[in-house]
């Protein structure tokens, strides 16, 4: 017959199974630090050949190997990374809690990039994207030039992210039927050197492009009456202010100006042939921006919306960087540039401005203004250069 154990004998032998059991995971642990089990060396040995691979005077991949890997010259990167350590400690290697150091700023960096560009696991935005009146004229010529289109801004249209690991709760909000599964939409508007001027994420998959622009804050500064001075004359007539090439789904108002869709004439033919060509330039900046960070490109794995919107907008800038870095920007950006009245009208003007704004009748006539202007001064071959580009 089995003997029953006292008290103290049962003490003592789960004492003994508990340090057991202690022991065994503290040797599972020692693998794990660093010190005497050599992880510090290790980690300063990959820090020695990042160096030597990608950041010394003479590495071993060179300069087109780099920007393959990493979407941007070694320059560009550099900056960013000591940008980045200027500006949040985080991406300094800093003594953790057990006095050990930590990574160094290149290790950080190299690990944050080649997350978006591979996709691997690991509000509004700020000054860098607003427009000044110089821009704004400058955006004038490069489109009057390139696309035909006095006065226009840019292309705007929307893009979906599917989000993997959205909420059970949550996907009903976030799937739209022609998606079959939880997407978040980036609203964005895109010059024809594929800069990004206006992004706006992080609203439900369900909703269409109409339901986006009422929520977005694109023509907030245009309500405000704190938007730059935008004048632009076309066919003889004065407008007021800029506008953006959008599809048919997007509103008559008076900085819209949309295709359209049954043209009787050649005159309205060849205005819309114009007028979807040009508007292409926004999707281009969607299909590079995916292809150039693999992240956007594959389904979202975070679970909140708040995370996915700092990814997103991380890409966004690296990507306006690069242009910018390349030299291929319409105009560099100016920290002191004058970006018009800062201070919002009174509401009574704001209700003028909203009216302005949301002006069918205006619309109308910039759009017959604008047959007029592309009949009379773009001419076929233009036309036909641009869709063999």
């Amino acid at each position: 017959m089995r003997k029953r154990r006292c008290f103290s004998q049962t003490l003592y032998y789960g004492r003994g199974r508990f340090l057991l059991k202690r022991k065994r995971k503290t040797s599972r642990l020692k693998a794990l630090l660093p010190d005497e089990y050599g992880l510090t060396e290790t980690a300063k040995e990959a820090h020695e050949k990042l160096v030597n691979d990608y950041f010394s005077d003479e590495p071993l991949y060179n300069d087109e190997i780099f920007r393959r890997r990493f979407r941007m010259n070694r320059r560009l990167f550099t900056r960013i990374a000591n940008d980045l350590a200027g500006l949040d400690p985080f991406f300094t290697q800093r003594p953790d809690a057990r006095n050990y150091e930590g990574f160094t700023t290149l290790q950080k960096c190299v690990a944050a990039i080649r997350q978006l560009a591979y996709g691997t696991v690991a509000d509004a935005l700020d000054e860098y994207l607003q427009m000044s009146a110089r821009t704004t004229r400058e955006l004038y010529q490069a489109h009057e030039a390139r696309h035909g289109f006095p006065g226009m801004l840019g292309s705007i249209d929307c893009m979906h992210w599917a989000w993997h690991n959205c909420p059970t709760a949550w996907r009903g909000q976030y799937t739209r039927g022609d998606h079959g599964h939880p997407t978040l939409i980036l609203e964005a508007v895109a010059s024809q050197v594929l800069w990004i001027w206006h992004s706006f994420f992080g609203l439900p998959g369900s909703l269409n492009d109409l339901n986006v622009l009422y929520q977005s804050a694109i023509f907030t500064d245009v309500v405000n009456g704190t938007g730059p001075y935008t004048r632009f004359t076309v066919s003889g007539v004065e407008y007021r202010r800029g506008y953006y090439l959008a599809d048919g789904i997007y509103p008559s108002w008076s900085t819209i100006v949309k295709t359209i869709p049954y043209p009787e004439d050649e005159k309205r033919k060849k205005f819309t042939k114009r007028q979807e060509a040009a508007r292409k330039d926004i999707e281009r900046a969607f299909g590079v921006i995916q292809k150039k960070w693999a992240v956007l490109e594959q389904p979202a794995r975070a679970f909140t919306p708040k995370r996915l919107r700092l990814c997103m907008y991380a890409c966004i800038l690296l990507h306006n960087m690069i242009i910018e870095d390349e030299g291929r920007a319409i105009c560099e950006y100016d920290e002191n540039a004058s970006y018009g009245n800062t201070v919002p009208v009174d509401p009574p003007q704001q209700d003028l401005n909203s009216l302005s704004l949301t002006n069918d009748f205006t619309h109308a006539n910039l759009q017959q203004d604008l047959v007029e202007h592309i009949w009379n001064n773009v001419n076929v071959a233009d036309s036909d250069g641009d869709e063999d580009e």
